[in-house]
Parts: structure tokens; C-alpha cells; sequence
């Protein structure tokens, strides 16, 4: 186990939680309506919101998968934490897709806090949050209704 998961328990930014699995097929249902309302919002040229949209997309499917090894996140950053322990240090997401979530999370926070944003960025995530959305459907599937 990394020593930044380890941290991340030890602050309680990720805690154990029982529930975990009930919830993951809530929270991908989330991930694919944030993901339509971004693509609506990106046609509307609404860039801001498809980028803040995005990235929770993202942040939906990214807490089924931690959910549905019943652990929860209290920290955006330790969520991604997680992700990297589960998920990519034993090859199941790529290297790639936690990057685009971190990359998602920065978009999302310069939208939010900076009014900072542009077609192009929103673009991109659209398609990353596609990709990983995909991605944490099909390695829930068992655990999908």
C-alpha cells in the first residue's frame, strides 16, 4: 500500500464503508446524466458548465469504482489516491484515464474559481469522461442491476 493511501486513512479522507457496493449502479446512473447535460451544455457553446459537468462525470464513475470496494472518499485528491491503489497499480484502468480525471479536476477548479475555460479544454473532457465512464461500466459490470 503507497504512503499517500495511507495518509488518506489515517486523515479519515478515505474511510471504510459498508454500503459501498449498494450504491455503485446510484452513482454511475449519476455519471452518465452528468455526461448527457454536458454534451447539452457543449452544444449550447456553455463551455464553463460542460467542463464543471465533465469533470463530475468523471468524479461519479470514479466513486463507484471506489464504492464498490465499500471504501468512501472525503477528499477529491484522495479519491484519486484510491484509484491509483485499486485500480491502475493492478492494471485495470490505464495510466492515461487517472491522468485525464486529475487533468479533469484542474479544469473543473479553473472553471469554477477562475472563471477560466475554453472550447477546446471542454472538448477534450467531454471525450474523457466518455472514456472513463466506459471504462468503470465495464469493470462493474457483475455488480451492475
Amino acid at each position: 500500500m503507497n504512503s499517500e493511501f495511507k495518509d488518506c486513512l489515517k486523515k479519515q479522507k478515505i474511510k471504510e464503508f459498508s454500503r459501498g457496493k449498494a450504491l455503485v449502479n446510484k452513482e454511475l446512473k449519476t455519471a452518465e446524466e452528468d455526461l448527457k447535460t454536458a454534451k447539452q451544455s457543449f452544444n449550447s457553446e456553455n463551455y464553463k458548465w460542460t467542463t464543471i459537468q465533465c469533470y463530475y462525470s468523471m468524479f461519479h464513475s470514479a466513486r463507484a469504482l471506489l464504492y464498490s470496494k465499500n471504501y468512501r472518499e472525503r477528499s477529491h485528491y484522495c479519491l484519486i489516491v484510491a484509484l491509483r491503489v485499486f485500480y491502475e497499480e493492478k492494471g485495470h484502468l490505464s495510466v492515461n484515464l487517472i491522468e485525464g480525471f486529475q487533468k479533469a479536476k484542474s479544469l473543473r477548479e479553473n472553471a469554477d474559481y477562475y472563471d477560466q475555460w475554453s472550447k477546446a479544454g471542454a472538448e477534450a473532457l467531454l471525450d474523457s469522461a466518455k472514456k472513463f465512464l466506459n471504462s468503470s461500466i465495464k469493470l462493474l459490470k457483475p455488480d451492475r442491476v
